[in-house]
């Protein structure tokens, strides 16, 4: 690796630290979240949130927006919306007798798909084409999204009052699904002194640009990936599909359906930012077992025998990567 390269490397991790310290101004704990979020952004994926209310996923996405020079929109998805209050619609002139185009605020570089799963699957199935092929039809024209393009989604748990599970098809378009849990007792303590006390609540500063983004994920794409690590991603996902193909015939009753192709990319596009992000040039197999939950769990779906069991899809994949030979 040429010392030019790894001179950039160094430059876009110092930059992105930059970001994860001006988004601690606001932010208390879940280091985690806020890592992986980042990891979805270098690769060019979109981001599910899933905890219950109260948990900061609004205030996460809407802190990282800040801290980025882009243009921002929050869709706050309820029951009674329509398709075209997410991708917009045409207008009819009648003086002129034509129809011209009103763009919904879908058109932004960064969304905050605020609560999507209360929405009813006609609104969710709006946002497919904008979130796989960057671009949105609106009548007879189509209309190409900003780069970049990110939809970063919020939704309380499927047992919550009032909330619609999102169809199969959609959850594949995200690239992960990040599950928040409770802060410590000493970080909601550092919490109430953030936001309830005498001070004003915090704000952020604009650190990144767009085009920071875009220089990372090129740089992300260069990312080395040894053939043996290529080979530990596939059968990682393999095993979703073929448990018992894959030495794992316990498995074969508690799984309906594996992952698709598509996890397998993301797995390694995925494990490149996360080795860019701790200033390395290649891949370990670390960087993937480190985020396969997150790209998995939304793509694989239990059987009831799973569920009378107590198992979820979290307790599968984690037999996977216990029993799948790591290179």
């Amino acid at each position: 690796m040429a010392a030019a390269e790894l001179s950039e490397v160094a430059r876009l991790q110092d930059k992105f630290q930059n970001l994860k310290a001006e988004v601690a101004k606001v932010l208390v704990g879940q280091e985690a979240m806020l890592h992986k979020l980042l990891l979805g952004f270098l690769a060019g994926g979109h981001v599910l949130l899933e905890g219950v209310p109260g948990l900061a996923k609004t205030l996460v996405v809407r802190t990282l927006a800040g801290s980025i020079s882009a243009t921002f929109a929050r869709i706050q998805f309820t029951p009674d919306m329509l398709p075209g209050d997410v991708t917009g619609t045409q207008i009819f002139n009648p003086r002129e007798g034509s129809y011209s185009i009103k763009k919904g605020p879908i058109f932004a570089n960064l969304i905050l798909a605020d609560e999507i799963n209360r929405a009813p699957a006609k609104v969710q199935a709006a946002l497919l084409e904008a979130m796989q092929e960057r671009q949105v039809t609106l009548g007879d024209q189509t209309l190409m999204l900003p780069e970049p393009f990110l939809v970063m989604a919020t939704q309380n748990p499927i047992e919550q009052e009032g909330t619609y599970p999102l169809p199969e098809a959609q959850l594949d378009r995200f690239m992960l699904k990040i599950v928040i849990s409770y802060p410590s007792k000493d970080e909601e303590v550092k919490i109430l002194d953030r936001m309830a006390g005498a001070s004003l609540e915090p704000r952020v500063a604009p650190v990144l640009a767009p085009a920071d983004i875009l220089a990372a994920r090129d740089a992300a794409r260069q990312v080395f990936v040894d053939d043996k690590v290529k080979r530990y991603a596939v059968e990682l996902v393999a095993a979703t599909r073929d448990p018992a193909g894959s030495g794992l015939p316990q498995l074969k009753n508690l799984i309906e359906n594996g992952a698709s192709v598509r996890a397998s990319i993301n797995l390694v596009k995925l494990a490149k930012a996360n080795a860019l992000l701790a200033g390395r040039t290649y891949i370990s197999p670390h960087d993937v077992k480190s985020i396969a939950h997150d790209v998995l769990r939304h793509r694989v779906l239990v059987t009831y025998e799973a569920e009378a069991q107590g198992k979820t899809a979290d307790d599968l994949i984690e037999a996977i990567l216990d029993n799948v030979e790591v290179p």
